[in-house]
């Protein structure tokens, strides 16, 4: 079992202080979420890499449905680049609740499942260099030989998580052609959430089965604990199959001593079970 730690909220110069404090107290890895409209999530990691050498570092998570793929490719190669080969790239659908709809963005769930699928096909195909062509439903590109940048460190790729909804075969399958799962289902209100763990057990033994690819593969779960323990829900996800545990306090972003909250919590260490 991993952990990270996932900031709630907190500038580019809080990322990098905090993300250095979480790799002093063992944390695996340090996360921030992609706002539509907010503080630069691609900023924030490179000034993190600033300031850590091991740490890996990531979004939690990044919708490609509202970005441009080459750009996103440009980002986390040269953030790749820039760490020395810690980037995480997590994407999902996203949250249409913060701002999709008054930035414009596309909120049809079907539209955005084939916006990122085409993005994902761009994003990797990019990173692997040039030549590359590409086209789809929703992008196309054209061969393109001037200033190609440098290729991720990470090879065969930067490692890709994917949120995948069970037991739906369509994104499940998505799920199949990468590195991680974000595990989730619907709850009784008919909302996505996270998935149980006995859903995590049969999401695990679905990719094992059909997977194919002898690579490593993660199952990336959140969650809170105490400082001080006991870290039991934590060992329940690593029985589970669990790979990663994110330590995510968002209900701290509206307390008046949320900062210190975070901080505290981070400076603690990962609630370890292993």
């Amino acid at each position: 079992m991993k952990y990270g730690f996932v900031l709630p909220y907190g500038d580019a110069r809080t990322t990098a202080d905090l993300a250095a404090r979480a790799e002093r107290a063992g944390w695996d890895g340090f996360f921030v979420w992609e706002a539509t409209w907010g503080v630069d999530a691609w900023v924030s990691l490179a000034a993190a890499a600033m300031t850590t050498s091991t740490i890996r570092l990531g979004t939690m998570l990044t919708p490609p449905s509202r970005m441009r793929p080459w750009k996103l490719a440009s980002e986390t190669a040269t953030l790749d680049n820039l760490s020395g080969g810690r980037v995480i790239l997590t994407v999902g659908l996203g949250a249409t609740d913060t701002g999709f709809a008054q930035f414009g963005e596309q909120t049809d769930r079907k539209v955005r499942a084939e916006l990122m699928d085409e993005a994902l096909d761009i994003v990797t195909g990019l990173w692997r260099g040039q030549p590359f062509a590409y086209s789809g439903k929703h992008y196309s590109v054209e061969e393109c030989t001037f200033s190609n940048p440098p290729p991720p460190v990470q090879r065969p790729r930067i490692p890709i998580w994917v949120v995948g909804l069970w037991p739906r075969r369509k994104s499940m399958d998505r799920v199949l052609r990468y590195d991680g799962i974000i595990p989730s289902s619907f709850g009784a209100d008919g909302q996505a959430r996270q998935a149980t763990p006995d859903e995590v057990r049969a999401m695990r033994a679905f990719v094992a089965e059909r997977r194919g690819v002898d690579a490593p593969f993660d199952i990336v779960v959140e969650g809170t604990t105490a400082a001080t323990g006991p870290f039991d829900v934590v060992r329940e996800w690593a029985d589970a199959g669990a790979t990663w545990f994110n330590e995510a306090m968002w209900e701290t972003m509206d307390a008046p001593d949320g900062l210190e909250q975070v901080t505290a919590r981070i400076d603690a260490g990962p609630p370890r079970v292993d």
